[in-house]
């Protein structure tokens, strides 16, 4: 298998009818649009999701990233929380009828068929709920939240399993693999990487008949991150991250995957995100 790329990611060049699907956890998208140009120059994608948008619609800056290639937006969001959008260079039309996860109108999810080589690709992009500080049903809404979307993500994508060319990315909130952290020892007890929440997302994984497209060229013994906190002093030095952010594909596009990349120095960028760009290439 290919080694870790995670170290560096330049610009790389395009051959053959392909695909890139980008995520982002952009943590603002008024505060951060300019960095979009950045992530197009490094990873130059056809698609790129973005969760945490924190914008509500009208307010979305649509010209700016219009003036980075993606001619077709979508989005979802609210005023100051959540929110996705998905920006593309191909057309595409928005999936309607999508459950209300949880029936809480958060602004969550947002899928949509993108006109691809080959056929419409279905596209989803996700923001699974970060669940809090406590690891606790009872004692902690926010992780009942989050175990209860997943949950219901899960019943919803095993009932949609046959369907082919399905792309799935977006910030999940959880590492469920031990390399998918800096310490499994240490963050057992720590949400995001407690045995609940990785066995619910390994169950999701599963139900809906996808394969992990990170993965597929990273193999499981070695480190994989997207995200580092801000809390550390030296982000870098201390290396201390996790992979909160994911993209699968549908089993039949398994085969498609032909690279990988994990844009990690834009953790060090000028208002950096916390979490950096994630990115498979598919070719149709």
């Amino acid at each position: 298998m290919p080694k870790n790329r995670q170290t560096s990611a330049p610009a790389l060049a395009k051959t053959g009818r392909t695909l890139r699907i980008a995520t982002w956890n952009i943590n603002s998208v008024r505060l951060r649009q300019g960095l979009v140009g950045e992530v197009v120059k490094a990873l130059a994608p056809d698609v790129l999701c973005l969760q945490e948008t924190k914008c509500p619609d009208e307010l979305f800056p649509e010209e700016t990233l219009r003036g980075f290639g993606f001619t077709h937006i979508a989005k979802r969001g609210m005023k100051g929380y959540n929110g996705v959008a998905i920006l593309s260079r191909l057309p595409l039309v928005v999936r309607e009828g999508d459950p209300d996860w949880c029936g809480k109108g958060d602004c969550r999810h947002l899928a949509v068929e993108v006109d691809a080589p080959g056929g419409p690709v279905e596209l989803h992009d996700f923001y699974i709920p970060a669940g809090g500080d406590v690891a606790d049903r009872a004692a902690n809404p926010k992780f009942a939240h989050k175990l209860d979307f997943v949950a219901e993500a899960t019943a919803w994508g095993q009932g949609r399993q046959a369907a082919r060319r399905r792309v799935l990315v977006g910030d999940l909130n959880i590492a469920p693999l031990e390399h998918d952290v800096w310490s499994h020892k240490q963050l057992l007890d720590v949400v995001s990487h407690t045995p609940v929440e990785t066995a619910a997302l390994t169950a999701m994984q599963a139900a809906g008949g996808w394969h992990d497209g990170l993965r597929h060229f990273v193999p499981a013994d070695q480190k994989l991150y997207t995200w580092w906190s801000y809390r550390a002093r030296d982000w870098e030095a201390a290396d201390r991250g996790r992979r909160l952010d994911h993209v699968w594909v549908s089993d039949d596009l398994a085969g498609s995957l032909t690279r990988h990349a994990i844009l990690k120095p834009a953790r060090g960028w000028t208002q950096a995100s916390d979490h950096v760009p994630a990115m498979v290439e598919l070719v149709l």
